[in-house]
């Protein structure tokens, strides 16, 4: 019998996100899997992600999985982009042995990709995301291995993620920003037909993107991506499926002030929240 086996059944599945953003994933998922328990933690006092080094955000980010680990969570989502691009790989191959028990950590970018194959005939596909997953070439990468025969053509929006979070996107500025890395991306080719929205964020945007992007183009949205995934992982997983508690209680950390991430969390998941402060 394997050491996951022989644990009881009494482990929330962990969300961890550099702030709010990550609240789009945790939603799809909860909707999806609604038995089981989650805890969020979203690490605002050191938010964005985005414009830090590689070292920097896996230091943060083995932190925030540390701290879900640390309030029983055996598997954990990291529902960030910059994060999923910049430590995921490093954690997974150098630092998951290092916990006392079995502890798996899947990210955003990789099950994002596996979507493509389905969607893009003309195989141009778009990138929008923050200067941080850009630069990562994440998903150029993550396509390739894959796709080989698909092109992949990158937008950072780096005002994007502030649009949202101060509830500005719908302003004649925050249009005009919006617009312009939309076309910025489909000047770089005309055959784009499917577009990626690399950053938890950029769901909010989806009703202005809508509108402003090509009707002929499919815009991909993480959510329900990733909560599809997870589904098929815990099928294929029994042995994870059954240490998860299933009282459908959700729980919300933030390391900045609770008030502040309530407040930003109702813009994203249109629920009243609340969090808890924890030490970052």
């Amino acid at each position: 019998m394997s050491q996951l086996q022989t644990s009881k059944r009494k482990h929330p599945i962990g969300v961890f996100d550099s702030g709010v953003g990550g609240l789009t994933v945790f939603k799809s998922i909860v909707d999806k899997l609604p038995i089981y328990d989650y805890i969020y933690l979203g690490d605002n006092a050191r938010v964005p992600y985005g414009t830090r080094s590689f070292d920097t955000v896996y230091k943060y980010t083995l932190e925030g999985i540390t701290k879900l680990y640390e309030l029983g969570c055996r598997l954990v989502i990291i529902a960030c982009n910059t994060a999923s691009a910049k430590a995921l790989r490093t954690i997974q191959q150098n630092d998951l042995l290092n916990f006392d028990e079995p502890f798996k950590v899947l990210g955003v970018i990789r099950p994002t990709v596996e979507e493509l194959g389905e969607y893009s005939k003309t195989r141009h596909v778009g990138v929008f995301a923050t200067p941080g997953t850009v630069i990562s070439n994440s998903y150029p990468l993550e396509i390739q291995k894959l796709y080989a025969d698909i092109s992949v053509f990158q937008q950072a929006c780096p005002m994007w993620v502030p649009l949202v979070e101060n509830n500005l996107h719908n302003t004649e500025g925050g249009q005009y920003f919006i617009k312009e890395n939309i076309n910025q991306l489909l000047i770089q080719s005309s055959e784009i037909d499917t577009i990626i929205l690399g950053c938890t964020h950029y769901p909010i945007l989806l009703p202005l993107l809508n509108s402003f992007v090509p009707k002929h183009i499919k815009i991909l949205t993480q959510g329900e991506i990733v909560s599809n995934k997870l589904e098929d992982y815990l099928y294929r997983h029994p042995e994870i499926e059954v240490l998860i508690s299933m009282d459908s209680k959700r729980t919300f950390f933030t390391t900045e002030d609770p008030q502040s991430f309530n407040n930003k969390a109702h813009l994203f998941i249109n629920l009243e929240v609340s969090s808890l402060h924890i030490e970052n």
